[in-house]
């Protein structure tokens, strides 16, 4: 059984922590956040250390409690030093850019451009491309004090145009991610 729940929480010296009744509101150099603490959870703040607490071993105070847990640090985090994402695009002809109005344009292998409004608090990049192996990559980063918005906008920027099976050498892909190959028709 995972105990994850019980380790504490370190917040920097240039984050503020406030509980006020069951909302967590943090507060850092990068940005502001808040969350709502689930029924039975209860949060201590003792000097630039938070722990949480639950009522009782029951299934579902102890699945909150490790949550609650994760979502805070992450918060934490957040506001201190920000989540980055790594996409990138890759085949021959495909493009991708950042317009004056900070939106994602794509150029896929549709027969238009396709263009992806980021939400607000998500600033996207696109670096220069490279070639990897005669293939050229774009990379495009997403970054964000939002853990969970970051992956978010990564997952549907990658639903535009996943990686295919047969030719993996095309679509879009988080960084590291290796793609199998599936296998062709076999002739008789």
């Amino acid at each position: 059984m995972s105990r994850v729940g019980y380790q504490p929480i370190e917040v920097p010296s240039n984050v503020k922590l406030n509980i006020i009744e069951s909302n967590v509101e943090i507060e850092g150099p990068k940005g502001k956040l808040s969350w709502t603490l689930p029924d039975g959870i209860d949060l201590n703040i003792e000097g630039n250390v938070a722990t949480l607490k639950r009522p009782s071993n029951l299934r579902q105070y102890k699945s909150l409690h490790g949550l609650s847990r994760s979502l805070i640090a992450n918060m934490v985090t957040g506001v201190s030093a920000g989540f980055q994402k790594r996409l990138r695009v890759v085949g021959n002809g495909y493009r991708a850019e950042v317009n004056r109005q900070k939106e994602l344009v794509l150029n896929v292998g549709y027969s238009h451009a396709v263009t992806y409004v980021p939400p607000e608090g998500i600033e996207i990049v696109v670096e220069a491309p490279e070639n990897i192996d005669g293939q050229p990559h774009i990379p495009i980063v997403v970054s964000g004090i939002d853990k969970q918005l970051v992956g978010q906008v990564c997952a549907t920027i990658r639903q535009i145009k996943k990686p295919e099976d047969y030719k993996p050498s095309k679509g879009i892909r988080y960084e590291g991610e290796r793609v199998r190959m599936r296998e062709g028709k076999a002739r008789v």
